[in-house]
């Protein structure tokens, strides 16, 4: 069996339309409490990513030992800070305001695990630049993004209308979308190859 420890929907897509035949149970954990304590100890964005993905594939690993369990997790970060998903509509054009004219960079992280095992983990990064945008052009943006913003870190989905807002990107889309989907199913075949001959309900 295959899960997916997380609830994201992109990440859900990914997967389904790879063909991988998977649940999707989403682990509790008190993320902030967990970066806090890494930023405490000098992680950075790279390493945060890295220690939530393998938390979550953990947890829900401990509930089913005989799944393969596939941990991701996604951070950005603006040098030094990193920032999250949105509280509400203001706080997402205070994001984009804070990212206006800068690049910043993403980095997604996943792991599998089985048990209390770590098979196997990766992180990638990707960089993105948005342009000095007006903010008549934000705010025409957040009206078309809706509420959907809210579920995005930064304030933007690379996926819909916020795309107008960059200048430039440098990475792989898969990443951006905060799932390495090539890297994963290398190391599927590797770690679990049975996975990838089932097939979805």
């Amino acid at each position: 069996m295959l899960i997916l420890a997380s609830a994201s929907s992109t990440r859900k897509v990914l997967l389904a339309q790879a063909g991988l035949a998977f649940r999707s149970i989403a682990a509790t954990l008190d993320e902030r409490v967990l970066e806090t304590q890494a930023l405490a100890n000098g992680a950075d964005g790279r390493d945060i990513a890295l220690l939530l993905a393998e938390a979550k594939a953990k947890a829900i690993a401990a509930i089913h030992p005989d799944a393969i369990v596939i941990g991701a997790d996604q951070t950005l970060a603006l040098g030094t800070e990193l920032l999250h998903k949105p509280a509400d509509r203001t706080d997402a054009a205070r994001q984009l305001d804070r990212l206006k004219g800068k690049t910043h960079r993403l980095h997604a992280a996943v792991t599998l695990v089985k048990g209390g095992t770590l098979l196997w983990s990766d992180v990638q990064t990707a960089e993105l630049t948005l342009r000095d945008f007006s903010d008549r052009d934000r705010d025409d943006v957040l009206d078309r993004e809706g509420d959907a913003i809210l579920h995005a870190v930064g304030g933007y989905r690379l996926e819909g209308p916020s795309i107008r807002l960059f200048k430039a990107v440098n990475g792989d889309y898969f990443t951006i979308l905060g799932l390495p989907l090539l890297p994963l199913l290398a190391a599927l075949r590797d770690h679990a190859p049975h996975v990838l001959e089932d097939r979805p309900a």
